[in-house]
């Protein structure tokens, strides 16, 4: 390995002596990148530098550059491109509460995307989807059921999504200090979650209160993270649209957080500038708008107008060479620009391709993703060797309900059916019939699967939704309001399907429910003695609830997103306010808390105590600790969250806020102490003017295994302890 390194030094010297020889200064990692990106720019024509400022950047022969497509998706596996391991949906992901594991997720994802790259870079292959700037993650609020592109989120909580967010872009960017792995993407900046029908020509009206304590913080995080790219979203925010807004980008992002890295466009959203928002009459204005107000590179061809907009005196192509400055730093940085071999990823190999140890952590996310919501008279785990089972439902064998959006494809897929079929005991017996299709009654009247299934001892009923139902327009091809959910209810077909199976059965009802949003599941709790929430649980995903039935690991993943009982208690949907929305600002009782999610084991909470009650100074530091204690004889992990609630003001605060979790692992029967840190940004709040603002007056404190709602405890959920810290 030595040998190879030396002869691999000498060959990127001698290639980058070659290419200075031949006047190319950006081709010589040597050099300084601003020397490289000035020196690049400086070869360009007009027509050629416009060309680089779009998604699809056509090769330029004469210098010996290659064509490169900005576009590539890996919001939970490599997306698009070759066999790749296939996570859990993003939404799945943030239910694990595990910003540790999500790390080590992408930079599997990362590793992945490099190999990728590195064959297609061997056998020439120039195509969209085969690069390493990736459009991922989606970091926006998921303010509201009914949006269906929510399950690319994590969830409605900023500080959860922070943290998540800023896991996955560490990962995915790789520790090397000069080379990027992969280029992460924050998107979509920064206030966008539907409805996906308007997207094109909503202007969504939001206060800067709501902006700063609740769409911002994760996009800020990623800012101070090193992150790469922002996306800015398809629709406007009080007026201005988000690929030409002179406050988001150049006020915010360019100003308030410092960002240097580049900022690309939703795909074609700079032609709705004229065609959507109608802001503007002409592609020449709106491509020069966009420029103008800092965006660099165009998912479209919109920027081809360009040209004719320089001629016009809208912009200078001093605006095209500081916004290709931009993308050009970002290809040297990952080495796109440079001689192969000289990348230190470049040697990342094939072997890293749907590797076992990558399933294998698919498998651990999977797990740790479940949410179990009902466990009535311990239900599970079940005995896996019963003398019948019988598995029904519509996602049994679906493979859409493992994969959600925005997905991989893979050679081994895991089904519901498939991995509880691999987990019972020889000679027990396993039934199955899909029984019914996912949101319609079936043509055929003639129903042998209700009767034949009371003969069983569990039954296994596989519910929910897929990314046909739910998702981005265009892409959930069975919804009718462009991939949103407007009815909040799991299809009524199912719930009749249930309902029939329940009646007279004597028997233990697992219900299985997958999708990647809340939805009504009051009926569906009522029937089933178990009830899982496994979300698109990727590849290993049958694997992964099989464990979890029989016992092989106690479900301890917990809800990113309230379950409201119905959308009657939310606000309209096109309203962007804040109040009324999420466990932060709801009045109404969930039926499912955020946070929330039961576990085998019984966990206790005890002795919380802090250092000082008394916070003086914008310096001080408090320390929390708490004891838990597993009174059971089943080992499980817990994610211990805690949550502030801040004295009345005399503008609206949230009720609660998460500011810190944990997840830890406790034997059967062990105790352990945790401890948080309290400092003055976790006490802080906004005022109606967005102003931070310090509250004077008692503070509660909570730490407990959900939200503090009282729901949580009533659905099972370990008591909650807090303490009163006092701001002066």
């Amino acid at each position: 390995m030595k040998r190879f390194c030396i002869k691999l030094s000498v060959l990127s010297i001698l290639l980058a002596m070659a290419a200075v020889s031949n006047g190319q200064v950006f081709k010589d990692p040597s050099k300084s990148v601003n020397e490289r990106v000035n020196d690049f720019i400086s070869k360009l024509t007009l027509k050629e530098k416009v060309d680089q400022l779009m998604n699809s950047t056509p090769a330029i022969p004469r210098l010996g550059v290659p064509a490169y497509n900005w576009w590539n998706e890996a919001l939970h596996g490599l997306g698009r491109s070759g066999v790749a391991t296939i996570f859990p949906q993003a939404i799945g992901e943030a239910a694990t509460f595990d910003p540790v594991l999500l790390k080590q997720i992408s930079t599997a994802i990362g590793k992945e995307a490099r190999a990728q790259f590195n064959i297609n870079r061997k056998n020439g292959y120039e195509i969209q989807y085969g690069g390493l700037s990736f459009w991922s993650p989606n970091i926006n609020i998921f303010r509201d059921p009914r949006w269906g592109r929510g399950q690319e989120t994590y969830g409605e909580d900023p500080y959860l999504t922070s943290q998540m967010g800023v896991a996955f872009v560490e990962g995915l960017q790789g520790d090397d200090p000069e080379h990027l792995m992969a280029a992460a993407c924050a998107k979509h900046y920064a206030i966008h979650s539907g409805p996906e029908r308007l997207r094109h020509e909503f202007d969504a009206k939001v206060s800067l209160q709501d902006m700063r304590q609740t769409y911002f913080p994760a996009f800020h995080a990623l800012a101070e993270a090193g992150v790469e790219s922002f996306m800015s979203a398809y629709n406007r925010v009080n007026g201005e649209a988000c690929s030409a807004s002179g406050f988001l980008i150049d006020t915010v992002l360019r100003g308030w957080w410092g960002f240097k890295g580049h900022i690309v466009s939703d795909c074609d959203a700079v032609e709705d500038l004229y065609k959507g928002h109608h802001i503007v009459n002409t592609a020449a204005q709106a491509a020069a708008l966009a420029i103008n107000k800092g965006l660099d590179l165009n998912c479209g061809t919109t920027y081809y107008a360009l040209v004719d907009a320089i001629k016009q005196g809208l912009t200078s192509e001093a605006k095209v060479d500081s916004a290709l400055a931009a993308v050009t730093r970002t290809r040297i940085k990952l080495g796109l620009l440079d001689p192969v071999g000289s990348n230190p990823y470049d040697k990342i190999t094939p072997d890293e391709l749907n590797s076992d140890s990558h399933r294998a952590l698919a498998r651990k996310a999977a797990v740790e993703s479940v949410v179990m919501l009902k466990n009535k008279a311990n239900t599970l785990p079940l005995s896996n060797h019963l003398k019948k089972y019988y598995i029904t439902g519509p996602n049994a064998t679906n493979m859409e309900a493992l994969i959600g959006n925005y997905y991989g494809v893979n050679n081994q897929m895991s089904t519901i059916l498939e991995g509880i079929a691999g987990h019972i005991a020889k000679g027990s017996q396993l039934q199955y019939r899909k029984g019914i299709l996912m949101d319609r009654p079936n043509d055929n009247p003639i129903d042998w699967t209700t009767g034949d299934a009371q003969q069983a001892e569990a039954i296994f009923v596989v519910l929910g939704i897929d990314g046909t139902l739910e998702g981005e327009e265009g892409e959930a091809i069975a919804s009718k309001h462009f991939g949103d959910r407007l009815d909040y209810n799991i299809p009524q077909n199912q719930v009749d399907f249930l309902k029939k199976l329940r009646k007279g059965y004597q028997g233990k009802i697992v219900t299985i429910v997958t999708g990647g949003s809340p939805m009504n599941l009051k009926t569906v709790d009522s029937l089933s003695d178990a009830l899982l929430m496994v979300w698109y649980p990727g590849e290993e995903g049958g694997n992964a609830v099989a464990d979890i039935i029989f016992g092989k690991v106690s479900p301890s993943g917990k809800l990113p997103v309230t379950f409201p009982m119905s959308l009657d208690d939310l606000p309209p949907y096109q309203d962007y306010a804040m109040k009324g929305r999420t466990y932060r600002y709801m009045d109404k009782t969930p039926m499912y808390p955020f946070g929330f999610g039961l576990s085998y084991a019984a966990i206790v909470y005890q002795d919380l105590k802090a250092d000082h009650s008394t916070f003086k100074n914008p310096e001080d530091k408090i320390t929390i600790t708490a004891t838990l204690q597993n009174k059971s004889q089943v080992a499980s992990d817990e994610v211990v969250q805690l949550y502030v609630s801040v004295p009345k003001q005399d503008f609206e605060t949230p009720k609660y806020t998460l500011r810190h979790f944990k997840r830890i692992h406790l034997e059967q029967g062990e105790t352990k102490k945790i401890s948080f840190t309290l400092g003055a940004d976790d006490l802080m709040v906004y005022d109606d003017e967005g102003k931070a603002v310090m509250p004077n007056g008692k503070f509660t404190v909570y730490v407990g295994g959900s939200a503090p709602i009282s729901r949580a405890q009533q659905l099972g959920a370990p008591a909650m302890s807090k303490l009163i810290i006092d701001v002066k």
